[in-house]
């Protein structure tokens, strides 16, 4: 099976890819050492794989990108904003069932 991209999303690009962009933006704040990160992760591909062409997903390493969790007060990993017209829609933070990812993204596609 092929999946969906997710995307890599750093302090560079974020303006772009995220605030820019055309379509909605779930972004997952994410770091290696956390495991409720860990199991995160396969939500956040699922989300890919369900909504490729309706939702760009993504992932930001706070460790690597320090900028952009902090203009947006994430202190908590795994934390999810989700992006429409570069503006915060929806927030999911700590470690959630895939049906939470998806209950913040629905009511923008």
């Amino acid at each position: 099976m092929t999946h969906a991209p997710v995307l890599e999303f750093t302090d560079a690009n974020f303006d772009l890819e995220v605030l820019q962009a055309s379509l909605p933006v779930y972004v997952e704040f994410w770091a290696t050492w956390s495991a409720p990160s860990r199991t995160v992760a396969p939500s956040t591909q699922k989300l890919a794989d369900d909504y490729a062409g309706e939702l760009a997903v993504g992932r930001l390493n706070i460790d690597n990108n320090q900028d952009t969790p902090q203009r947006y007060g994430v202190r908590t990993v795994p934390t999810v904003l989700v992006f429409k017209a570069g503006k915060v829609v929806a927030q999911v933070v700590g470690a959630r069932p895939y049906s939470a990812y998806q209950a913040a993204i629905v009511p923008l596609l």
